[in-house]
């Protein structure tokens, strides 16, 4: 926090009056491009490995114009982490070669000459022509998709002959990658990661004595896609994908919760209420799971009053004195 500060003094204009904001910023910052079109000044320690030139990379950021008046996308920083893959969605070359040069868990601020930020001609009418800015990018984490696009590209013959390890390192990868995606609310884009990381799982033939490692990697990844689809409002594929990790590990609560939640919402309410307490056996104090039995009890309780109303409707007597439905 105290080098964040003293860097805070900068931006603020109290190391030397006589200067401006970016040329005190500049005298202090490090070089990574070679002709000081990116400088770089590292207010938080990084760890780990650099980031790869094939890598999606889970940032927030915040950019200033060159009079640092304001920001102009405060917003997104340290508020909306966002996942983007170098080479695709990074339109700045200078936030691409910033990126390259951090570590997991690391805070930087960064300059950006035009050329490397919105060029000579700008952006108008927010980036005027020849703007230099400044941004400040928080590295979250970040993902090698290379390796795994790669893996997934090959037939099946082809990657059975790799070790199991190089199977479920790449299959943790599409999870890992799907998880982000979720977290942002991208549904579908997590089922598809979801999905090609079970198709993996599901080729793969590995001998007794190592398959509890893939059983133990498609139960992380059907839990995954029974919660999926709950969030894309498709309860049948939910309780589809739920079932399916309940054949792998018949008393796991995640999976009984779901597919208790998926009958629910389908209006199966005895199936919901023998997946549910099934749950609750195995967490009984699962707040979750008792909450959702609370709701299904009051769920069944309104669907036997309208059930009786309907019943009461079909069998009172008609102003000539029949019955409603009778012959």
């Amino acid at each position: 926090m105290g080098d964040r500060a003293q860097n805070r003094g900068v931006l603020d204009g109290k190391d030397a009056p006589g200067q401006s904001l970016y040329e005190q910023l500049s005298q202090r910052m490090l070089d990574i491009s070679g002709d000081r079109g990116v400088l770089k000044d590292v207010i938080r320690e990084g760890a780990g490995e650099l980031v790869t030139p094939d890598a999606s990379v889970l940032v927030k950021y915040s950019g200033y114009l060159e009079h640092m008046d304001k920001p102009f996308d405060s917003n997104c920083f340290r508020k909306t982490p966002r996942l983007m893959k170098l080479g695709e969605d990074i339109t700045l070359r200078g936030m691409e070669l910033g990126l390259l040069s951090m570590r997991r868990g690391e805070l930087a601020r960064f300059l950006f000459r035009p050329s490397y930020a919105y060029g000579a001609l700008g952006c108008p009418p927010l980036f005027p022509p020849n703007t230099t800015v400044l941004f400040e990018i928080e590295l979250l984490d970040f993902l090698d998709s290379a390796e795994s696009d790669e893996f997934c590209a090959l037939s099946t013959e082809q990657q059975n002959q790799f070790p199991l390890q190089k199977v479920l390192k790449v299959a943790a990868t599409e999870r890992e990658f799907g998880n982000y995606l979720f977290r942002q609310n991208r549904f579908c884009d997590a089922k598809v990661r979801y999905k090609r990381a079970l198709l993996l799982l599901h080729r793969r033939l590995a001998p007794p004595e190592e398959q509890h490692l893939v059983e133990a990697a498609k139960l992380a990844v059907l839990l995954n896609l029974s919660f999926t689809y709950l969030k894309l409002d498709k309860p049948t594929m939910s309780l589809r994908y739920g079932e399916q990790a309940l054949v792998i590990d018949q008393k796991n609560a995640k999976a009984l919760f779901r597919c208790g939640q998926a009958c629910l919402l389908m209006a199966e309410y005895q199936k919901a209420r023998d997946f549910l307490v099934r749950a609750q056996k195995e967490r009984p104090f699962s707040h979750d799971i008792n909450s959702e039995l609370k709701k299904l009890a009051s769920y069944y309780s309104d669907y036997v009053d309208k059930e009786k109303e309907m019943c009461h409707r079909m069998f009172a007597p008609s102003a000539n004195g029949s019955t409603v439905g009778e012959d």
